[in-house]
């Protein structure tokens, strides 16, 4: 379109704002605020003309913008940018700082129901410090992350309720306290918005316990005083078989609370001491679109409707009960061609707490490519196999250690449970026998090593007994990894992917069995520990057989068990030394491992998944560390997000809207998804540390001339994934063999370059190197 045609299309549009002058005095006398109008042509010299580009120009706007919508304030080109207040149709309005667009910097959006938030903003999000005043009387003030309060603040609750503490993703999560109206109030820690961990409850009537919770009431060790010095101290449960204690009298009145229940503390003491759920927002201020009007000076198109930030909507909102992307599993759904892609302007992108990013961007390829379609790891286990026998009886053994009923469950195991003695011969003839069923695989002996630990341990990760048996068990066989490891161990996974199971020599058994304790106790401790999960040891004895041999096993979890596809996997230890793939380049597939020196990218995380990282990765090396474990990797699988039809990966801000991407079956979220998303807790339990995160990760460059050159350069080139990660090999303690292999390769070789080195040493180089791969996320 020409200038003189761009020049006739807005004056026009200035004939339309000029018959709605009655209409902008209204909005004004409405929300009292005053503007001081200025034509459209001058220029505002106070504000920073170079934060638009060289020939953009802010100047003072006040418009009725195409869809309704009324802006005043300052304006640069195409969008707000300064202070100013925009005013939508249905009543919303935002009053404060703007930023080509974007909501950033200090405001108040206030919704037509009365609610109001003031204070920071970043990117559409009410993000920073800030207060939130709800219809219902509910005020929170403290720190918010993407619309979510995040950090410390303090929240009163409409019914006189009150909390002070930490919160996570909206929810009360860490240390914190929270008081009842009537005066009762809970000082300890917190988890999802419920009371969960150690605590102190005191009532207005001076009772109090102080033990451990969860889901709001107590469970576990605690203690109940009365004022008068009486002390009730045991085992809490809801469940009266589980309740055990011993009521201790005051000297003063030694009879006065003998006739007490402890079932009391449930169905009286706690009945409504209920946590106020306050007022959900229906509408964010990230959920808000902009109308805006195309300048003259840009190249004239048909108006569209844009996001806060400046994103154009293309076509309209997926309904979000479609999206299914994180709904209670590890789902990669369809994405139709009508699906609502959002994309940039000026290949921006946008920081959410999840580390997602929607952009666009022109398309290209490169050289690096993924494979299309997935394929399944291993050779399945049937009829004629080696190890076929090996296989039914390791299926029968799990079977009869699993549906064997045990001791219900307390998480707090004794000692005994430990004793590497605590292992237990079962025999398993053909023929069948009072505890066995009949096969028809050789004779054979079934050891369980400590099976109470393991049992609880399958208890303290979430695994249905069920689930575990049918997923070992079932009727599909197992397949085995086309090659043993490095350490000569082979490897086989169950049909559904969920379990690994790894032959053991006798070496890392003693080693498990040594560190069993400390390994339930971190555990235990630390929900986002990235160690690996341990659900059962045995052992297998082949009677049948001339030769009789033992066969050991591990059963663990499989990291990489989802419905996305693998595309990149890494094993990174932080050595140089042989820490490349023999493989060459046109050979590397989605199930090639590679390692340190075939490393290419810097994992970007956002904020606060990067803190925890930190966090986790700190706790496990120190575990590790004092249990003189060495030779660990952390296990690092990659799922681009964006690929072309040819597999090539497409960078950031190089993705277009077209049909090829939309049947590429890549999921993608708008705004309005992402902010439901975020809304819903239920939706966040398939996104942990190391677990289905979504992230970044930039493209590095190694220079020629440095061969053992471990992190290359970066080269500001981003692709969407999604991550997980862990550390694996954690049996390998620093005995004889590798303080002889350090000694041998120190003398060919640099010594900081080797894998064998002591523990401590280990650990320290092993989180130097993790902390130069992985990064914080910056906007």
């Amino acid at each position: 379109m020409s200038k003189e045609s761009s020049s006739s299309v807005y004056k026009a549009w200035e004939a339309t704002v000029r018959k709605t002058q009655a209409a902008r005095k209204r909005a004004n006398s409405i929300f009292g605020i005053s503007v001081d109008h200025a034509d459209e042509d001058d220029h505002d010299h106070s504000s920073d003309e170079s934060d638009c580009g060289p020939e953009e120009m802010i100047y003072n706007a006040d418009r009725i913008l195409p869809n309704g919508d009324y802006y005043t304030g300052f304006w640069c080109e195409n969008f707000p940018h300064g202070q100013g207040k925009y005013l939508w149709t249905d009543g919303c309005m935002y009053v404060g700082e703007w930023f080509k667009g974007k909501t950033m910097g200090k405001g108040r959006f206030s919704w037509p129901s009365g609610a109001t938030y003031e204070g920071e903003f970043k990117s559409g999000y009410m993000d920073g410090n800030g207060t939130y005043t709800g219809t219902n009387g509910d005020t929170y003030k403290g720190q918010w992350v993407m619309n979510l309060k995040h950090g410390h603040g303090t929240k009163h609750y409409f019914n006189g309720d009150w909390y002070e503490g930490e919160w996570r993703r909206g929810l009360q999560e860490g240390h914190g306290r929270y008081q009842w109206k009537d005066g009762d109030n809970y000082t300890g820690e917190w988890k999802n918005g419920v009371i969960c961990g150690k605590g102190s409850f005191i009532w207005s009537n001076g009772n109090g316990y102080d033990g451990n919770w969860e889901d709001s009431v107590p469970k576990g060790n605690g203690t109940f005083r009365w004022p008068d010095g009486s002390l009730y101290v045991g085992n809490w449960s809801k469940d009266p078989s589980e309740q055990n204690g011993t009521y201790y009298p005051s000297q003063s009145s030694p009879d006065a609370n003998l006739e007490w229940n402890p079932q009391d503390v449930y169905n009286v003491d706690l009945k409504d001491c209920k946590i106020c759920p306050g007022e959900k927002v229906s509408i964010l201020p990230s959920q808000k679109k902009l109308a805006v009007w195309r300048s003259a000076k840009g190249e004239s198109v048909k108006p569209r409707r844009m996001s806060v930030d400046g994103r154009v909507s293309v076509g309209l909102d997926r309904p979000f009960d479609r999206l299914q992307m994180w709904d209670g599993g590890d789902h990669d759904p369809p994405c139709n061609a009508g699906d609502h892609r959002p994309s940039t302007v000026g290949g921006e992108l946008v920081e959410d707490l999840m580390g997602l990013h929607v952009e666009d961007g022109s398309q290209r390829g490169l050289a690096m490519k993924v494979s299309k379609t997935a394929r399944r790891q291993g050779e399945t286990i049937s009829k004629g196999h080696k190890n076929y026998e090996l296989m039914l009886n390791l299926q029968l053994g799990i079977r009869h250690s699993v549906g064997r009923p045990g001791p219900s469950g307390s998480l707090d195991l004794k000692p005994s449970a430990f004793d590497p003695r605590e292992k237990y011969w079962t025999r398993f003839p053909p023929e069948g026998s009072k505890y066995t069923p009949p096969h028809q695989s050789c004779e054979f002996k079934w050891k369980d090593y400590c099976p109470l630990v393991f049992r609880t341990l399958r208890k303290l990760f979430k695994v249905d007994a069920a689930d575990y048996m049918l997923s070992i068990c079932g009727n599909d066989a197992l397949r085995e990894l086309s090659s043993p490891g490095k350490s000569g161990s082979f490897f086989y996974l169950t049909n559904d992917d969920r379990y690994m199971i790894k032959t053991m020599k006798k070496a890392e058994v003693k080693v498990l069995m040594r560190m069993l304790s400390a390994y339930y106790n971190h555990v235990r401790a630390y929900e986002n520990t990235l160690v690996t999960k341990f659900y059962g040891l045995h052992c297998v004895k082949l009677t049948g057989q001339p030769i009789q041999k033992k066969v050991r096993f591990i059963i663990m979890g499989n990291l990489f068990c989802s419905e996305y596809t693998i595309h990149r996997r890494f094993d990174l230890k932080g050595s140089s030394l042989g820490r490349t793939t023999d493989k060459p380049l046109t050979e590397i597939d989605e199930m090639t491992i590679l390692k340190d020196l075939d490393l290419n990218f810097i994992f970007r995380l956002q904020k606060s998944w990067f803190q925890e990282f930190c966090r986790q990765i700190d706790r496990d090396c120190e575990f590790l560390e004092q249990e003189r474990i060495m030779d660990y990797s952390l296990l690092v699988g990659l799922h681009f997000r964006n690929t072309s039809a040819a597999g090539d990966l497409i960078p950031s801000g190089a993705l277009t809207p077209t049909a090829e991407n939309e049947r590429d079956g890549t999921p993608r979220l708008s705004r309005a998804d992402m902010d439901q998303l975020l809304l819903d807790p239920s939706r966040w339990a398939s996104i942990k540390l190391g677990l289905n995160m979504p992230a970044r990760v930039e493209k590095t460059e190694r220079k020629s001339d440095c061969e053992f050159q471990l992190v290359g350069d970066p080269t500001g080139e981003f692709y969407e994934v999604i991550m997980f990660f862990g550390i694996i090999d954690i049996l390998q303690d620093y005995d004889i063999s590798k303080k002889l292999e350090h000694a041998y390769k120190s003398i060919q070789y640099d010594p900081t370059s080797i894998s064998a080195v002591d523990p401590r040493q280990y650990s320290r180089r092993f989180r130097d190197f993790i902390y130069k791969v992985f990064a914080e996320e910056t906007t």
